[in-house]
């Protein structure tokens, strides 16, 4: 079947980073300005809509199923196309280049990629379009936009980055296309394409509100401060800096989230105690959700499309857009419903009567202003343990494989096997219960005492009972860490196992078998690639066992390139046994979530949007169907993962919140 690669270019008075492609594609103000395509090889065809270019032979295409379409970030080109031809051929009959490029490692950005792979110029992506983007897509300061025929030069140059962003992504596509995902992988991206068409349903009512209360109490906690302390601007750091040293005798070094818990711990004063805690709220951003809310949906169309990035992370997993459900506050309130109501209704007068804590309240109310279709409810399910599970798997750890046999709670058991004592939640020995969670949490992946400390293992903690405990000291955590791999031997040994695999793999460029249910490693063209149970391969681009500079003193590590998610950078990281297991371990999860979800489309079930191994499915009222029924398809065995104990949890809401 032959390839129709294509890319366009548009203009909207709607800022797609901020409000999403959704919102821009379906604006009045849009419009579809280039088209370039090509087939297969061949030369590539530039249709100029603002001078009226004939575009019927790729409108033939565009329909014709024999056509396999090609771009890069796909479903902006498909919304494009549903939008300017009123409808657009099936997910079925496209291929994303960006999602390949993902799946081999590589960045989803199309110049990123094109640098990584080091394109030559005439095959790479142009990179004086982005002073050309700002020229002819974006509006002026009045609304308008410049007028192509004005600068027939630059639009010259414009019509030809067009051509060549098509260039670039068949490049890159040629080059990756032996590693084309699967006949099941591609299924999950279609059904993925259709959640996010679909979109979350959310309550703008509720969002308006409750971003306006945001803004009023923060205006008068603002006052407050001022008056309390007489600095012009309550949240200047050296504002605030020197307001301490000038009344609290202190010289701070930092006032980030980590060190305000140390500088409060310090305070004499009851005044620079009421400072610091306003501050606190000040600095809630519970609003900024909300806001996206807004800016994401309209009252013709209360859904933010777009929230779910597929193969967003290195592991396959997805990664939130827009909203961020993924990283949303929980909630805790026991008068969550009657919160809620009061803040759609607008009455600010009553919450601040009953909380003091307005920024605290709306915070735990975000995850509420998602809400299921009318007629509808929300039925919510997730992995159980998902994570400990797969790797008790991996490792063959009977005694964890037991624990989730009969039902029981790995922290628990984690913690009893550390200190040879019963420990029951809420009964025998229950306070060592936590131990046993942070010690799962921070250990199962070769975390050593930085890691309990990054879990909060230094920190306070509140007993079963009520009762506060102090947080371990560094010989403390010393012991739980040697304890914790004493009690979990195999895991210790897959970590090892895992290393010494694609250490070989690497530094030989040749295949290394783990011997753990068909695992291993495999090398082809600069990539050494994972080849998980489930049959996909996870790839980690131009990987080598090398002196790394960073690692001091320890001499050769395995490393390999990757986008660097916090300088944005491309560049190469080490990496070790306890994290190639995270990596592993997190793959299958995802595949695992991937089967899940596949039965429930199968099954009918209406899919909105997934946060890391929950599934949340609107479902009429009336259905007869519940969360058991989501559970029950979620934690059906699967068939390259014998043996592997799943179990699904879940609820039902009117609105979402933590269950």
């Amino acid at each position: 079947m032959p390839y129709l690669h294509c890319d366009v270019e548009t203009r909207s008075a709607i800022p797609i980073a901020d409000c999403g492609s959704h919102r821009y594609i379906n604006d009045a103000s849009f419009s579809l300005l280039l088209l370039s395509y090509a087939i297969d090889d061949g030369d590539v065809k530039l249709v100029d809509f603002t001078r009226g270019d004939d575009d019927t032979e790729f409108r033939e295409m565009l329909h014709d199923p024999e056509y396999i379409k090609v771009a890069w970030n796909a479903s902006f080109e498909r919304g494009v196309f549903t939008r300017v031809y009123g409808d657009c051929a099936p997910p079925e009959q496209w291929r994303d280049a960006m999602v390949l490029a993902a799946s081999c490692g590589l960045p989803l950005s199309l110049g990123q990629c094109s640098a990584a792979l080091c394109l030559p110029q005439d095959a790479a992506k142009d990179k004086a379009g982005r002073d050309l983007i700002r020229r002819f897509c974006v509006p002026k300061k009045d609304g308008s936009f410049n007028d192509p025929s004005a600068d027939p030069d630059r639009w010259a140059q414009f019509c030809e980055y067009n051509r060549q962003d098509v260039v670039a992504e068949r490049t890159i596509f040629h080059m990756l296309e032996e590693w084309m995902p699967d006949e099941t992988e591609h299924r999950i991206w279609c059904l993925d394409a259709r959640i996010n068409e679909r979109g979350v349903r959310v309550d703008r009512t509720l969002a308006a509100h409750a971003s306006e209360m945001d803004e009023r109490f923060k205006a008068e906690l603002t006052e407050k401060a001022i008056a309390l302390t007489g600095l012009d601007n309550p949240s200047s750091v050296t504002q605030v800096k020197r307001w301490l040293r000038e009344q609290e005798g202190l010289d701070v070094m930092s006032l980030n989230k980590k060190a305000v818990a140390d500088v409060v711990a310090q305070l004499k004063t009851d005044e620079a105690k009421e400072f610091m805690a306003i501050r606190s709220m000040l600095a809630k951003t519970s609003a900024s959700k909300y806001d996206a809310m807004l800016r994401c949906s309209t009252d013709d169309d209360p859904h933010v499309h777009g929230t779910m990035q597929f193969f967003g992370a290195h592991t396959g997993r997805w990664a939130g857009r827009l909203l961020q459900v993924q990283n949303l506050p929980q909630n805790h309130l026991p008068d969550l419903a009657e919160a809620r109501e009061l803040v759609r209704a607008g009455d600010y007068d009553t919450l601040t009567c009953l909380y003091d804590n307005v920024p605290g309240v709306l915070s735990e109310l975000i995850r509420t202003g998602i809400v299921p279709e009318p007629g509808c409810k929300l039925v919510v399910a997730d992995f159980s343990a998902i994570e400990a599970r797969v790797t008790a798997w991996l490792a063959g750890e009977e005694w964890r494989m037991e624990v989730f046999r009969n039902g029981g709670d790995i922290y628990c058991a984690s913690a009893s096997q550390m200190f040879h004592v019963p420990v029951v939640k809420h009964g025998e020995n229950g306070d060592l219960r936590q131990k046993g969670k942070i010690a799962e949490l921070a250990l199962g992946y070769g975390g050593g005492v930085g890691a309990l400390k990054a879990f909060g293992g230094d920190k306070p903690w509140k007993g079963m009972n009520g009762t506060m405990h102090p947080g371990m000291t560094e010989e403390e955590m010393g012991e739980i860490v040697g304890r914790w791999r004493e009690s979990s031997p195999k895991v210790v040994a897959l970590w090892k196992k895992l290393e010494r695999a694609a250490s070989l793999c690497a530094s030989r460029h040749t295949a290394a078998d783990t011997g753990i249910h068909g695992i291993r490693y495999e090398w082809e063209r600069g990539i050494m690639w994972l080849r998980l149970p489930s049959g996909r391969r996870m790839a980690y681009f131009n990987a080598e066992y090398r002196d790394f500079p960073r690692r001091v003193g320890t001499g050769k590590c395995l490393t390999y390139m990757v986008l660097n998610q916090t300088t944005r950078k491309w560049e190469r990281v080490e990496t070790f046994g306890g994290r190639l297991v995270e990596n592993a371990v997190q793959a299958i999860a995802r595949d695992c979530l991937r089967e899940a979800m596949l039965n429930l489309s199968d099954d009918g079930w209406d899919i909105r949007f997934t946060v890391h191994d929950e599934i949340v499915c609107s479902e009429p009222e009336h259905s007869g169907r519940g969360w058991e029924r989501m559970a029950e398809l979620m934690g059906k065995p699967i068939d390259w993962a014998p043996g592997l104990l799943l179990r699904a949890d879940g609820y039902e809401c009117e609105f979402y919140q933590k269950d």
